[in-house]
């Protein structure tokens, strides 16, 4: 089971296994229902933000197989070289409107202005924050509640403000910012790696 390798490679995870299990539910009833999901973060977290988004838009470990009524539709040539994909948006990309907003309005709450713009009840808005107290994340996720998506977090030291505002919140048992980051990593890779499992394996 891809929860279990994660705790016996990283087992000062062990604690975090059921709310990683929380994040998964949310993400995997997203999917099943047609709803989409969008990440935010800062710095490193912008990076997590698009590797996540990377291997949830293409294969990861399992081959993904089309849509039939895609495969029906489309000519030889798409579905020789697509693959399966889940719908997920990175909310860290769009320069144009993140300078826009940022001078024109209040750089703290561009990712809320695209979380308004895009999420509607059914869909999940997930935060990456190593502090659980980063502003514009903290404003997009409550922006989400009041579009009826599922809030998810993943953060570290006392999960700070982020944790009073996810439904599920992964909060990892480190402190400093770099580590928290290197625990991450693993924890998306296996959400990930979960999601395609139950959804492509056959």
């Amino acid at each position: 089971m891809i929860l279990e390798e994660l705790i016996r490679r990283y087992p000062q995870l062990r604690d975090c296994s059921y709310d990683i299990k929380d994040v998964y539910n949310g993400l995997l009833e997203c999917f099943q229902n047609g709803g989409r999901l969008y990440i935010c973060g800062n710095g490193g977290s912008a990076a997590d933000s698009l590797h996540m988004v990377g291997e949830l838009v293409k294969s990861f470990v399992v081959k993904r197989h089309l849509d039939p009524e895609f495969v029906r539709n489309a000519d030889s040539e798409l579905v020789k070289n697509l693959q399966g994909a889940l719908p997920a948006f990175a909310l860290v990309e769009n320069a144009a409107l993140a300078t826009a907003y940022g001078n024109d309005v209040n750089p703290d709450y561009t990712f809320a202005q695209q979380v308004y713009a895009y999420a509607r009840k059914g869909d999940c808005v997930m935060g990456i924050s190593t502090s659980g107290n980063s502003k514009n994340v903290i404003y997009a996720l409550k922006c989400a509640r009041a579009r009826g998506a599922v809030t998810l977090g993943l953060t570290g030291r006392d999960g700070g403000k982020m944790k009073e505002v996810c439904d599920a919140c992964i909060i990892v048992p480190e402190q400093e910012t770099y580590k928290i980051q290197e625990l991450h990593l693993p924890i998306y890779h296996a959400l990930c790696m979960m999601l395609e499992e139950e959804i492509w394996s056959e």
